[in-house]
């Protein structure tokens, strides 16, 4: 059956966006588990292989059972902040409840027959304190060797989902965001339906904590929720932009563009398809941050650009002008 979030007038006020590393971290562990559904991180996976050789997961996988379990949330809570750090996180993990981790730890075996009763699941909640620190560190030794060295990429990606998404809530407000955050998403009637769920119970939120939207780079192609108390209720869904994050190449510029422009600021130009940061952008076409900053700014003076600071970077869109001259029209 789907699952469904009944708003009130205070939840829709407290709609809020987030990025979150350790939730992060853990798609990409669920992803590691559906060997089906790797699509667009095939590129990834390769370049991991030796390193995942190399990094005993093992107490994470106990808690991180085939698709339908269920995963503790304490392992990647909702954050409480919209750009929260990974040491931050793992700190709010890691001073979790021993009564709370025990319960939700409990909640997970019981997914897999015979694993309650096995040798690390009655050690896990015979020691649920134990448990947490066992499973926050090798979380942050998870969160090294697989995210850490391509986050900023990973993060200008959800940025950029996150702005775009806002201009679309601002164009064509609220109903306009719900409406388009995934297909197996539908919004009608204060009622927010995830269908793609089974044997989950209908969830109220009569309190008014709102719901929590992630972007996420790794859930695709699933939209997953959250909202076990004390949790705040969530959405993670597809980010924009993540199919283009490890395969697709420098864009090619129209050659009447690249004339007027110059060869590297048209490319600048026509890849603008979603916001991006000027670090992206310098990865994405292999140039020094100061030359495609120069780009940016020039760009921006014509009238081609327009740029707003989210979190810890400034995103660069096209105007209408600048989408007029990279379609050739």
């Amino acid at each position: 059956m789907p699952l469904t979030l009944r708003l009130g007038a205070d939840d829709l006020t407290r709609c809020r966006f987030a990025i979150s590393p350790l939730c992060q971290t853990h798609e990409a562990l669920r992803m590691l588990r559906r060997p089906a559904r790797h699509g667009y991180h095939r590129a990834w996976l390769r370049r991991m292989g030796r390193t995942l050789d190399g990094l005993d997961l093992s107490p994470l996988w106990l808690f991180v059972p085939r698709p339908g379990g269920y995963t503790p949330d304490f392992l990647a809570p909702p954050p409480d902040e919209p750009y929260p750090s990974i040491d931050g996180e793992l700190a709010r993990m890691r001073a979790t409840e021993p009564a709370l981790a025990r319960a939700e730890m409990a909640r997970s075996l019981a997914c897999t027959p015979g694993l309650t009763e096995s040798a690390q699941g009655r050690a896990a909640l015979d020691d649920p304190a134990g448990a947490v620190r066992r499973l926050a560190d090798v979380t942050e030794l998870a969160w090294h060797a697989l995210l850490a060295p391509d986050w900023p990429r990973h993060r200008a990606v959800l940025e950029a989902d996150i702005a775009q998404r806002s201009r679309r809530a601002a164009d064509g407000g609220l109903d306009d965001l719900l409406t388009g955050l995934h297909p197996a998403v539908d919004w009608a009637g204060h009622t927010l339906t995830l269908r793609a769920y089974a044997d989950v119970p209908d969830a109220q939120l009569p309190d008014g904590r709102g719901v929590l939207l992630m972007p996420s780079v790794f859930v695709w192609p699933d939209v997953v929720s959250g909202f076990a108390r004390p949790w705040q209720p969530t959405v993670i869904y597809p980010a924009h932009g993540m199919g283009r994050l490890h395969t697709t190449p420098a864009p090619r510029p129209p050659e009447a563009l690249a004339r007027l422009l110059g060869h590297q600021r048209a490319a600048v130009l026509t890849g603008l398809t979603a916001p991006a940061s000027t670090t992206e952008l310098a990865r994405r076409h292999g140039l020094a941050p100061s030359t495609v900053s120069a780009h940016l700014t020039a760009l921006r003076e014509a009238g081609l650009l327009d740029s707003r600071r989210q979190g810890y970077y400034v995103l660069y869109a096209r105007t209408a002008l600048g989408d007029a001259l990279a379609d050739g029209n």
